[in-house]
């Protein structure tokens, strides 16, 4: 099993403020293994977004950014495409090619490869945008404490 750098063990139940995020999981104030500040988390989701719209561009066509659907219903293409990016990433690369490009990579609370089911959770959370921008002391959005992961600096 992976361990992230500082790693203690565990998210600590106690009431006391913590100094920096990430400090209640066991996570280093900065650098390598210390959780992933909101700028570069911005800055990753507007590099995978702009690259789910040029692909989704390149295959469906200008005018055609929805895909068509079983009766009648409409998917968003750049949506689907940025979910496909995400559910392929994370698992293979440790995140998604935002992620990567600005240092960060996405693992299991713990440090262990983060399987299948949890990008797949994180990700739909993720489409819905609530879930992302409601934050715990820690700055994990809601999507990541669901899905069971971290999204910290590579």
């Amino acid at each position: 099993m992976l361990r992230l750098p500082g790693y203690a063990g565990g998210v600590s139940d106690s009431p006391a403020q913590s100094s920096y995020p990430g400090e209640r999981l066991g996570l280093p104030a900065t650098g390598r293994g210390s959780i992933a500040r909101a700028w570069r988390r911005i800055g990753a989701l507007a590099i995978d977004w702009i690259s789910a719209t040029l692909i989704a561009t390149a295959f469906f066509g200008y005018d055609q950014f929805a895909l068509p659907a079983e009766a009648g219903i409409t998917i968003f293409a750049p949506l689907t495409v940025f979910l496909v990016l995400q559910v392929v990433f994370i698992p293979t690369i440790g995140g998604s090619p935002g992620h990567r490009i600005l240092g960060m990579r996405v693992v299991q609370l713990g440090g262990a490869w983060t399987g299948l089911w949890r990008p797949i959770v994180r990700s739909l959370l993720l489409a819905l945008v609530i879930p992302a921008v409601i934050w715990d002391p820690d700055q994990r959005g809601l999507h990541d404490k669901v899905a069971g992961t971290v999204l910290i600096r590579a």
